[in-house]
């Protein structure tokens, strides 16, 4: 029997046209993506991202509307599940209280487990710095939509 991993995540953009980037390190890998994760049992996905954004970033969100949900086939690049995201376009009703980064994986302290967060300008985003191919797919529709 196959799984599936369902995943969430929120585009934030911010008066400046800037959508806020995760750089993370994790399972002894980095990577670099938007934030949100993995819907838990039980979970809706607009409570699933909302949850997500008060972990990674304590604020939070108010869901704007639909983005993407992935229509190709991916698998987990951590197990054999099949993955399945949903991308929602998100507002911060809550002040952001990140130590915003300007430098890629520029992390605070060390461990097996660390994040980091970055604004990138939508008109200097590059789908290419994006690490996981959904995540890169959405890069692109981003530029060629907003």
């Amino acid at each position: 029997m196959y799984n599936f991993n369902v995943r969430v995540y929120g585009l934030l953009i911010n008066d400046n046209d800037e959508i806020l980037i995760s750089d993370e390190q994790e399972y002894g890998m980095r990577f670099t993506k938007f934030p949100g994760g993995g819907l838990e049992y039980g979970e809706g996905l607009i409570d699933g991202l909302k949850r997500e954004f008060v972990e990674e970033c304590n604020a939070e969100v108010e869901v704007i509307s639909h983005f993407y949900t992935t229509d190709f086939f991916i698998q987990s690049a951590f197990n054999d599940s099949q993955i399945i995201s949903v991308y929602y376009i998100v507002k911060n009703i809550s002040e952001l209280n990140l130590n915003i980064k300007t430098k890629v994986f520029d992390f605070d302290g060390e461990g097996d487990v660390l994040q980091a967060f970055r604004w990138v300008k939508l008109s200097e985003l590059d789908p290419e710095e994006i690490t996981f191919p959904i995540d890169r797919h959405v890069a692109k529709l981003l530029i060629t939509q907003l």
